[in-house]
């Protein structure tokens, strides 16, 4: 039987068990997509601070929110990040705040990149995976999203990074979460991004449809955004 992580959200990882042990599988990549503002960063945040307040690092790479609205947006549901910035048990790679003008010194967690240059977001993403891999032989890791990616770079470009992300986390023995807004890119590569990730998690402001998961069959719930976070089946 595959190991599963905790999502951070109780109630999905009770819709997607068979027996008791819901959860993400782990050492897999998860694609989160939907329309916009349905919630999928709020599921990554989720799943970021469910692993940071039990001892398991996140590596998480952000090309939507620079790092002050990310820790805006967390602590708007009382998820205060600092803390784990300070134990370097969270490994960010900002690559909008540069992008945006804003000019934030890097740190031993903290590093600028830029949704113009992916090469370089890889290479920080191999300097940032080797960190975090020693803190843990188990971490989580979130790219937050595809979308700013592709509309900067060519779609094909992204689904290459997108590919070497997936090799690099699986390799180092970190499970994913990555989003993705639908309808953004091409069909083509929409058809693409499902066919190389482990799990696929559809999200449309009223439901939440695993369309796949290892070891789970496709399953259905309404859920919510609370003042708590996402919750299914309310």
């Amino acid at each position: 039987m595959m190991p599963r992580i905790s999502s951070g959200i109780s109630s999905f990882d009770k819709l997607v068990s068979n027996d008791g042990t819901g959860g993400i599988p782990e050492n897999t990549v998860t694609l989160v997509y939907g329309p916009p503002k349905v919630g999928k960063s709020i599921f990554c945040y989720q799943f970021m601070y469910n692993g940071l307040k039990n001892n398991q690092p996140c590596l998480y790479i952000t090309s939507d929110y620079g790092i002050k609205q990310l820790q805006q947006n967390t602590l708007d549901f009382g998820w205060e990040l600092n803390k784990y910035f300070h134990e370097q048990t969270l490994y960010l790679i900002d690559a909008i705040s540069s992008v945006s003008g804003n000019k934030i010194m890097d740190t031993p967690t903290y590093v600028s990149s830029s949704v113009h240059n992916p090469t370089d977001i890889m290479v920080k993403l191999g300097v940032g995976t080797r960190f975090i891999s020693k803190k843990s032989t188990s971490f989580r890791s979130i790219l937050d999203s595809l979308t700013t990616l592709m509309a900067f770079n060519d779609e094909m470009l992204i689904v290459r990074v997108l590919t070497a992300y997936i090799m690099r986390i699986k390799e180092s023995g970190g499970t994913a979460v990555v989003t993705y807004t639908e309808g953004s890119a091409d069909s083509k590569v929409e058809t693409m991004l499902k066919s190389i990730v482990d799990n696929i998690i559809h999200l449309n402001g009223d439901e939440i449809t695993i369309e796949a998961m290892i070891g789970v069959g496709k399953k259905k719930s309404n859920y919510r955004v609370t003042d708590n976070g996402i919750n299914i089946g309310i």
